[in-house]
């Protein structure tokens, strides 16, 4: 196993067959495989529908970050919710209101409403699966945003923290 400069796992074919016979039915989604040569006539482990072959790409860094941009891998219900409806909905009160708004402004002029749809689907299901995850770190917890949907349990209000800090 080996990593791209743009961050992508690649599997060699040894990989894969230890992925495959650890678990056939949850270690082959979104799989990148370098050169299948053998595997794939007795496991026929490439033919599935989310394992790709890996192609050495002659693309910049933000040239790949910017094609990724739109294919984000998780559940269409949360693609697809209002997020901003969301967050606005846990507000208890008119400061709280004016703090989420500010926030929501400058997270849609970084075009960053996915990334918060993201992290709405992996806080949920962290929780689904009991997993325990930290209060917070560096300057996301300024962002009363990331608060409510639960990212990290620093309320930046009570503690008078500026979004600025984070989204600079």
């Amino acid at each position: 196993m080996q990593t791209d400069i743009y961050g992508q796992i690649i599997f060699d074919e040894k990989d894969l067959v230890d992925l495959y016979l650890r678990d056939p039915n949850k270690a082959l989604k979104n799989v990148l495989v370098k050169e299948p040569i053998t595997y794939n006539s007795d496991l026929d482990l490439i033919n599935t529908p989310s394992t790709k072959i890996y192609e050495n790409l002659s693309i910049s860094i933000e040239e790949f970050d910017d094609k990724n941009q739109s294919s984000w891998n998780f559940p269409d219900t949360y693609k697809n919710m209002d997020i901003a409806k969301y967050i606005l909905d846990q507000c208890k009160n008119d400061e709280e209101l004016q703090r989420v708004g500010k926030e929501l402004l400058l997270y849609q002029e970084k075009d960053m409403f996915m990334l918060l749809k993201y992290l709405k689907y992996l806080v949920d299901t962290m929780r689904e699966n009991n997993i325990v995850w930290g209060v917070g770190r560096g300057s996301s917890v300024s962002s009363f945003v990331l608060f409510l949907l639960g990212v990290h349990k620093i309320n930046s209000l009570y503690y008078d923290l500026e979004i600025e800090e984070f989204l600079k």
